[in-house]
């Protein structure tokens, strides 16, 4: 694509002459000569102003046809945070650059998905299995999966810092004092679309995490690691089950704000004093975090941006990408009273 430099070398003049002439500047003094050499050569060169290329980039782009596609259901995403999130990064971005998003597709619902292969590209949300996804969607080079808890080597793929997120929270209670560390979290699957097959059962990125630094500090107890399903009422029965042990930790990293919502009201009911009794750190920050009681020390995930980032690995590949990019963002550790120090 021809440049003003490619123009100014084939005029002889300067590439500033160059830009004054094709932009008509009226104060510029040069001969009726130049400028008519100037304009013949842009046209031999088919040369276009920035302005005409980032128009043409622009009306490119508003013709893409994206389809978005989450396990959750419309009623189960209000009630998750973390998805919603990576949902309204996905969507702010496409309006920013004038993209529509052309298909909202719930894998978690009753109704059988049909073949979307008319799309230009593809967002998955959620760990969906692959494969059933590539039944679905065939153009393999143009979906972009967040939040999957495989490694998808031929994919782009775009996911936290699940380690580095761990490590901080347990570097944390461990400068407060603390030997005795629980954790609660939920389960987690690769999900099937084909309504024939089951649920894979996966690794938990938090727990995995979290026994793997526990285990090398030697100060790992199973008996505190408690599961349930990610939900308030999952956290809140997960407590009691910890507040009924012989030992019982003084510490606990719950894997999702809403379960460290349930957790605190179990505690509160027991009598427990956080921090005091018992430090907790949650996962998330979600608003209501700093706003219960006490503020919610949490591990804040830049859930927002995850669905930002996925939309430019979906427009890299669109515009001829071909190798795969696995994307992993940090976490930032929000420090708050209920850990038991406002400061690191």
């Amino acid at each position: 694509m021809a440049t003003i430099k490619d123009i100014a070398l084939e005029a002889g003049v300067s590439a500033a002459t160059v830009s004054r002439v094709l932009n008509n500047d009226a104060t510029l003094a040069v001969s009726e000569e130049t400028r008519v050499r100037i304009f013949s050569i842009a046209e031999q060169l088919q040369y276009k102003p920035a302005r005409l290329r980032r128009l043409k980039k622009e009306e490119e782009l508003s013709r893409q046809q994206i389809g978005l596609l989450m396990w959750l259901t419309l009623e189960d995403e209000y009630s998750d945070p973390y998805f919603s999130s990576i949902r309204r990064g996905v969507e702010l971005r496409c309006e920013e650059l004038g993209i529509s998003i052309s298909k909202v597709l719930r894998g978690n619902s009753r109704a059988e998905l049909q073949p979307f292969h008319e799309l230009d590209g593809l967002i998955v949300v959620g760990s969906i299995d692959d494969c059933d996804v590539g039944a679905l969607y065939e153009r393999s080079n143009r979906i972009v999966f967040v939040n999957h808890s495989n490694e998808l080597d031929e994919f782009d793929t775009v996911k936290l810092h699940f380690e580095q997120a761990t490590h901080a929270v347990i570097a944390h209670l461990r400068q407060l004092g603390h030997d005795r560390i629980g954790y609660i979290g939920g389960n987690d699957y690769i999900h099937r679309l084909n309504r024939q097959e089951e649920d894979i059962a996966g690794s938990e990125p938090r727990r995995f995490y979290f026994e793997k630094e526990l285990g090398r500090l030697g100060i790992y107890e199973e008996r505190f690691v408690m599961q349930a399903d990610w939900s308030s009422n999952g956290g809140y029965e997960s407590m009691k089950r910890l507040l009924q042990l012989d030992t019982r930790p003084t510490a606990c990293f719950i894997g999702s704000d809403p379960m460290a919502v349930g957790a605190l009201r179990a505690l509160h009911e027991h009598g427990v004093k956080v921090p005091q009794e018992m430090a907790i750190v949650g996962f998330d920050d979600i608003e209501i975090s700093a706003f219960l009681t006490p503020p919610l020390t949490t591990v804040r995930a830049h859930t927002e941006h995850m669905g930002r980032a996925a939309v430019q690995l979906l427009l890299e590949r669109i515009e001829g990408r071909e190798a795969a990019v696995h994307m992993t963002l940090n976490t930032t550790l929000v420090v708050r009273e209920s850990s038991g120090s406002t400061v690191l």
